[in-house]
């Protein structure tokens, strides 16, 4: 209490200001009375006495006509008095399963924000029940010194039960009207629902389109029993251009850029362009990296939402891609479309078909590729944060059965990415993070597998010490390619330290092997390391150290730099 006490004293707050002048500090000493007078009803003191003295003054005393010049010593002194609890505890009328706050109850410590509580819930449940107009009629609040109870009887209107009307888009811009109702899907004629409106209200921001939504109800009832909807709709800016650059020891330079253009046709939609020239100088020491190249990328894609139903949307888009690394060497070409649906706020899928066509050059030769392509994919998200998880899980699957169009040969590639979060002690400060990897391809030839579909391991996203790509599939001769297994496995504690400063202890281990689904054969690699991390608006600044656990740990080291937790 003495916390919550110092924290709403407005004198407090005013002597760390430097401009404070003795008026302003005379104001501020007159205004703790009710605040602080707030703060012990909120732990249930009712007969507490608060004195403040200015300069030996009380300050409630003093004129306005005969303020002090000066200010030199302000003393608050709170005698809380004795702790009431509550003799009555009546809200009515309640909707059917109403459920008031546990220590709402006779003979509970009488905290005056258990009222104010108990009281919006009341409104909160008649309101989840269709009564739009639910609301407090009236109120008798009592405090007995003698008793040194708190009497507490609100009486609710819970008003008629209405249902949904129509939606008014009060104002859109750019936006069509039809769209707007489209999207938000508002379930006219059906009970009124605070949580309907919030998701129709949410379907409208998921677009991009908007930078505030607004979804207001009507003032008034109409004589059918429904209540009319008005959207208040600010659309952000239909363009955004963004652009950045990487640098890594052994990959080079890598430069990006992004140009996005929302709603196109007036129906939400959207166009991004994202390109990419990566590979730029990456030698070390005058020496070119494993015979790696410039690699180059433009992706473009289009989103429309609510184009079958509410929650499920139409893509199209194409790749062109060059990627020259130190084990194969591919140009491919990619077009498609598909679909997207959102099962709910954290469940998300999406499937499309397309065309890819690939060159390739590798240790297994030169030949050209065909394949028609069913990519899906399912994300289920209930991480606290993105950048820097505390508590959730991430799981990522991924299934794309592809067919060589000119041999006629079907494979499918499978790949999932599960992650876990856990924070514990006093504060959930220390975490707990791990992460599963999995892919396998099946079916196809090799030489009618695009490289891409592979797998590899070491590097950043999978064996932290292990260098980039390291470890695939030793086809003897200096010979190397993906493999069609994988299997990856991270741990790391997430330690605070100081302030924005904090420790992580990490260690990583990866498989490569020859056949899907299989661990017979193949190889392990393994590393770890120590980071420190900085936490920032934008997420925490990342800095890893690793080594491999093998014949060279403790000797060759690899370090990360980032935004954002490792995984």
């Amino acid at each position: 209490m003495a916390k919550a006490l110092e924290t709403a004293s407005l004198t407090n707050k005013t002597r760390s200001e430097e401009t404070s002048t003795s008026q302003d500090f005379l104001a501020a000493a007159r205004a703790d009375y009710a605040r602080i007078t707030s703060v012990l009803y909120e732990f249930g003191y009712y007969g507490g006495v608060v004195h403040i003295f200015v300069d030996g003054r009380e300050a409630a005393s003093i004129p306005p006509v005969d303020e002090p010049r000066s200010v030199n010593t302000i003393q608050i002194t709170v005698k809380t008095g004795p702790k009431f609890a509550f003799s009555k505890t009546q809200i009515r009328p309640l909707a059917p399963e109403t459920m008031l706050p546990e220590g709402f109850a006779i003979g509970k410590p009488a905290l005056s924000g258990l009222v104010g509580d108990a009281a919006a819930e009341a409104v909160s449940a008649w309101r989840e029940h269709g009564h739009a107009k639910a609301s407090i009629s009236d109120e008798n609040i009592t405090a007995n010194h003698k008793s040194r109870t708190l009497s507490a009887d609100v009486g609710i209107a819970p008003g008629q039960q209405v249902q949904f009307g129509v939606l008014n888009v009060v104002k859109a811009e750019s936006v069509s009207t039809r769209r707007v109702q489209q999207i938000a899907d508002l379930p006219t004629g059906e009970n009124f629902s605070p949580r309907e409106l919030r998701d129709a209200a949410d379907r409208l921001r998921k677009t991009g389109t908007f930078q505030s939504v607004v979804l207001q109800e009507a003032e008034d009832i109409n004589p059918d029993g429904t209540l009319d909807i008005n959207a208040e709709l600010i659309n952000a800016k239909r363009r955004r251009i963004s652009a950045g650059v990487e640098y890594e020891t052994i990959d080079g330079i890598t430069l990006t850029g992004t140009w996005l253009h929302r709603n196109i046709r007036r129906d939400a939609d959207r166009l991004k362009v994202e390109a990419s020239v990566g590979g730029i100088g990456g030698d070390i020491g005058g020496v070119s990296s494993n015979d790696s190249g410039i690699d180059y990328s433009i992706t473009t894609r289009y989103d429309r939402p609510a184009t079958f139903s509410r929650d499920t949307g139409l893509f199209l888009g194409f790749r062109i891609q060059l990627e020259d690394e130190p084990e194969y060497r591919e140009y491919s070409f990619e077009i498609g479309g598909g679909v997207t649906h959102e099962f709910a706020d954290d469940l998300n899928a999406e499937l499309g078909i397309g065309y890819r066509f690939s060159d390739v050059r590798d240790d297994l030769g030169t030949r050209t590729l065909q394949h028609l392509i069913l990519p899906g994919k399912v994300t289920w998200d209930t991480r606290d944060n993105e950048l820097d998880a505390h508590k959730g899980i991430y799981a990522n699957l991924q299934l794309i059965p592809f067919y060589e169009l000119k041999d006629s040969d079907l494979g499918t590639r499978v790949y999932t990415d599960l992650r876990s979060y856990r924070a514990v002690g006093a504060n959930k400060n220390l975490v707990f993070a791990g992460r599963a990897q999995l892919g396998a391809v099946s079916g196809s030839s090799l030489a009618n597998v695009p490289p891409e579909y592979l797998f590899y391991s070491g590097g950043a996203d999978t064996v932290r010490g292990q260098p980039y790509e390291s470890l695939g599939v030793d086809l003897g001769n200096g010979q190397t390619i993906g493999g069609r297994s994988f299997v990856g496995f991270s741990g790391e504690a997430r330690i605070p330290v100081a302030g924005n400063f904090s420790a992580v202890a990490f260690a990583d281990t990866g498989f490569i092997g020859p056949e899907a689904f299989s661990i017979d054969n193949g190889e392990w690699q393994s590393g770890g390391g120590l980071g420190v991390r900085y936490a920032t608006s934008i997420g925490p600044i990342r800095f890893d150290l690793a080594t491999p656990f093998d014949d060279n740990a403790g000797q060759d080291f690899e370090f990360y730099i980032g935004i954002g937790q490792a995984f």
